[in-house]
């Protein structure tokens, strides 16, 4: 499975971004899928997962009543909605797969990662 993030860019605080992630080389339609965040330096960590029907999701709580995740099975592609957003929110985000029905918040249990996309927040 071949991901590709894109969507990434400059917004002020208080703003909107939706990320996509699209995928190749195979159906994800039966892959979890999350989103992980990187600061240079630091380590990858966990934004969003989404079971591989999309009934079951879970959120950082750092994101929790701010961003929305969901997949387009039928285009082969991840989706995060992120709103509100705040200069914290500024990383690399990197979309994953799991070759497995259901979603985790462990960045080992993801088998393939798209390359990144860079989301700014200016405040």
């Amino acid at each position: 499975v071949q991901l590709q993030a894109s969507g990434g860019g400059l917004v002020q605080a208080g703003g909107s971004q939706r990320l996509s992630c699209a995928a190749s080389g195979r159906t994800i339609s039966t892959y979890a899928m999350a989103w992980f965040r990187q600061t240079p330096g630091k380590e990858r960590v966990f934004v969003s997962g989404i079971d591989w029907n999309g009934r079951k999701t879970l959120y950082a709580d750092s994101v929790k009543g701010r961003f929305t995740i969901s997949r387009d099975n039928d285009k082969n592609t991840l989706y995060l909605q992120m709103n509100d957003l705040k200069s914290e929110d500024t990383d690399v985000y990197y979309c994953a797969a799991r070759p497995r029905f259901v979603a985790t918040s462990s960045r080992d249990d993801y088998s393939y990662w798209g390359q990144g996309t860079q989301v700014t927040v200016s405040s």
